[in-house]
């Protein structure tokens, strides 16, 4: 089974410059149809209510009620660009939404307020997403790893996974101390990585297969290990530098360096683990 781990969709495209459908251009039957075409048999949508779009948590649920075999829901729960980022009432909203859209997992885009999962308020929230036996799916770099390795930490039963590779970058200089971080969190035994965002790593963002990254990644794979990497497309907005299928053979016929097995692992087995399917 393949198990593309992050993916949006919306039904307002979100970004600028604006695309001629908009209406269209994001939509998850797109997601479902490039699914199809490369032999991907499920898909995580990442929620996430940007510009246009405060209601996305709303439509992937739905998406989710029509496509119930092929979707799964990580909702959106404060993030970033909420009124509500890490707001009083965090765990009262987490549970909220978990039992509104069934979840088994949640995202949530970073900023730079790093204690707060360290406050009352973050340890009340990290305790319900405990209890609730949520995915944390967290957008975070290189200064949060320290952080994230404290909340792995205290609580060991919550599984997080960071997206795109979590703040590795192809054009940082030796001693790589940013690098250093990211691979520092392999230690903890519930910290994930996505290994997605090739051309985000990379230092030109066109240059597919992005060989500059492959080295990096096959650090990831050795400190972390087959069983804590999971591939990801970031569609659609991986179309800017790929296609559906690239994004899918960058890892899978380019990352030579890691045997069949364990490919099958990356592309479905570890999140098909975490999502208790």
């Amino acid at each position: 089974m393949i198990i593309d781990c992050h993916t949006h969709a919306w039904d307002y495209w979100p970004y600028e410059p604006q695309v001629p459908n908009p209406e269209s251009h994001g939509r998850v039957e797109k997601l479902l149809w490039e699914m199809d075409q490369n032999g991907v048999d499920k898909a995580v949508i990442v929620c996430a209510r940007i510009e246009h779009n405060p209601h996305n948590n709303d439509y992937i649920a739905e998406c989710v009620r029509q496509y119930p075999d092929r979707l799964v829901q990580f909702a959106d729960v404060d993030c970033s660009w909420t009124d509500t980022y890490h707001a009083p009432g965090a765990a009262k909203r987490l549970a909220e939404a978990a039992e509104k859209y069934q979840l088994k997992g949640y995202t949530q885009y970073l900023k730079d307020d790093y204690e707060w999962f360290e406050s009352d308020e973050g340890l009340q929230f990290l305790a319900k997403t405990a209890e609730l036996g949520l995915v944390v799916s967290l957008s975070f770099g290189a200064p949060w790893h320290a952080h994230v390795r404290k909340m792995a930490q205290r609580f060991p039963e919550v599984n997080f996974i960071g997206h795109h590779m979590a703040g590795t970058r192809a054009n940082e200089q030796p001693p790589y101390p940013n690098f250093d971080e990211v691979l520092k969190s392999a230690a903890l035994p519930n910290i994930y990585l996505k290994l997605s965002g090739f051309a985000y790593v990379s230092q030109v963002d066109w240059d597919y297969p992005y060989s500059d990254t492959h080295w990096m990644v096959r650090k990831l794979y050795e400190q972390y290990g087959p069983e804590r990497l999971c591939w990801a497309s970031d569609y659609p907005p991986v179309l800017w530098s790929m296609t559906y299928k690239q994004s899918l053979e960058v890892f899978r016929t380019h990352c030579t360096f890691i045997p069949d097995k364990d490919k099958e692992l990356i592309l479905g087995g570890n999140m098909q683990r975490l999502l208790g399917a």
